[in-house]
């Protein structure tokens, strides 16, 4: 299912993947909510966004 993408910034979220369908200029998240993964990460490289969807541009 994809998530809502909003008219606003998520509060908090730094992004820099510019090949997201939710990022915005500045950097910014517009997803309405972002899932992390996996739930037993032990380190940051084992971690992915789970949001993520690529631009449709």
């Amino acid at each position: 299912m994809r998530i809502e993408k909003t008219d606003r910034n998520l509060n908090g979220v730094k992004c820099v993947v510019n090949t997201c369908y939710y990022h915005t200029d500045g950097d910014y998240c517009s997803a309405a909510k972002i899932e992390i993964q996996p739930r037993n990460a032990s380190s940051t490289e084992e971690t992915d966004c789970a949001t993520f969807t690529p631009s449709m541009k």
